[in-house]
């Protein structure tokens, strides 16, 4: 019997199957492909390593019972940003009732910090992230670091297309002003956003 608490998305060999289900290996590879992706969107909005990792893990184990509503064929990719959005805000919205309205993003943020000697431009381009509006901030990642279109982008935050495209172009143009770079540096190319999306500070237990 499969225990959700038992669950590791750090090993890929133990995420829970369904076996019996028609293409469910090649399902499963599909997940596993987009793992690294689904890390760096989630600790682009916890910007917590242990958070990000718990997000990602309830996200799978949700996609996972609620399998049967996927239809194959259609945007895997899109389903599971959609889910790990959407339980990110819920949960959000759980701790900020719970704090009496304090805001929950805000301790994060107080708590951000360079625990880490990185290089200078991949430092400063993660602090450059952090200063964007969360909107903002949340598109340049889908597109630019996770790789979804704009339409994909679109679909998981629940906006018109050309709202997705202005918060992008609004955030590199402000991630270009932030760092002091002129419009033809690649601090804002997908590996750079990648690479500084996923990381962030260790927790505590590091």
């Amino acid at each position: 019997m499969y225990h959700p608490e038992e669950a590791d998305i750090g090993r890929p060999m133990d995420l829970p199957q369904k076996t019996d289900a028609p293409g469910a290996a090649d399902l499963r590879n599909q997940v596993l492909e987009l793992l690294p992706a689904l890390r760096a969107f989630a600790r682009s909005l916890t910007r917590n390593r242990t958070e990000a990792d718990d997000l990602v893990q309830e996200t799978l184990l949700k996609a996972l019972s609620n399998i049967d509503k996927f239809d194959p064929g259609t945007n895997l990719r899109a389903w599971l940003f959609t889910i790990l959005r959407n339980t990110y805000y819920t949960e959000i919205r759980k701790r900020r009732r719970e704090n009496d309205g304090m805001s929950t993003l805000a301790q994060q943020d107080s708590n951000m910090g360079p625990a880490q000697e990185w290089a200078v431009t991949l430092k400063s381009l993660k602090e450059a992230l952090e200063l964007l509006p969360a909107d903002q901030r949340e598109a340049l990642v889908l597109v630019g670091a996770a790789g979804l279109s704009y339409e994909e982008a679109a679909d998981v935050c629940g906006c018109a297309l050309g709202t997705i495209k202005s918060r992008v172009n609004r955030a590199r143009a402000k991630l270009l002003t932030l760092m002091g770079a002129d419009g033809s540096a690649d601090v804002v190319e997908p590996d750079a956003l990648a690479l500084s999306a996923s990381r962030s500070a260790p927790s505590s237990s590091s």
